[in-house]
């Protein structure tokens, strides 16, 4: 299973074209990554299924970002896609792998946007990354864990380097929250979008 997206096909040029990293209130955040998004899965198959995973734990105030979008796609998602990960039910490090072969049971060759906290440089916090390719849950704490998506999303949440889970349990609640907000916002829009369906979502004033 650690190799479900070890290899990809597609050149690095390829990747950094479809890449994006953007601050979560930047005026244009929510088109710009919508529109990204969508360049990712307009051309899926119909009968491809979109599976939404989202990593992490409420036990970790940095590391709850997955698990809140998670919480946020589950009230809105009207079975339009996959969810894995939420607050009632987060997928973490003791369950990566059983979720990832469940997945992989239940879907045939699905298409799995990984969402995921982060670490990174000071500048970067409150930055949120698209990208092609897997996520690597717990990269940043050293954690050696299967990687995950065919596409990613991730939130800088606090500044990498030194004493990472500390770091991580002390991250503001507040910009954590934020960034869901716009991560969700965008996932449900492109997801619409692509499939042709409307999901009621209201989007903040």
């Amino acid at each position: 299973m650690n190799g479900a997206w070890e290899k990809r096909p597609g050149s690095a040029n390829e990747a950094a074209a479809l890449s994006l990293k953007i601050p979560y209130n930047e005026p244009s955040v929510t088109q710009r990554i919508t529109q990204r998004l969508e360049s990712h899965i307009a051309h899926l198959a119909p009968e491809r299924r979109i599976v939404v995973v989202c990593v992490g734990t409420d036990r970790s105030t940095g590391d709850s970002l997955g698990p809140l979008v998670g919480s946020t796609l589950a009230r809105e998602q009207s079975g339009m896609f996959d969810l894995y990960g939420t607050l009632d039910d987060p997928v973490h490090a003791m369950n990566l792998s059983d979720t990832l072969l469940k997945i992989m049971r239940t879907s045939r060759q699905p298409f799995v946007i990984a969402i995921d906290a982060c670490l990174g440089q000071v500048s970067s916090v409150g930055c949120i990354q698209l990208g092609s390719g897997p996520v690597r849950p717990g990269a940043g704490v050293n954690k050696d864990l299967p990687p995950v998506g065919d596409i990613h999303m991730t939130g800088i949440v606090n500044v990498g380097g030194f004493m990472e889970y500390f770091v991580l349990q002390n991250t503001r609640l507040n910009l954590v929250m934020k960034m869901s907000d716009v991560i969700s916002q965008c996932l449900l829009a492109a997801i619409r979008s692509a499939r042709g369906a409307v999901i009621p979502f209201a989007l903040p004033e």
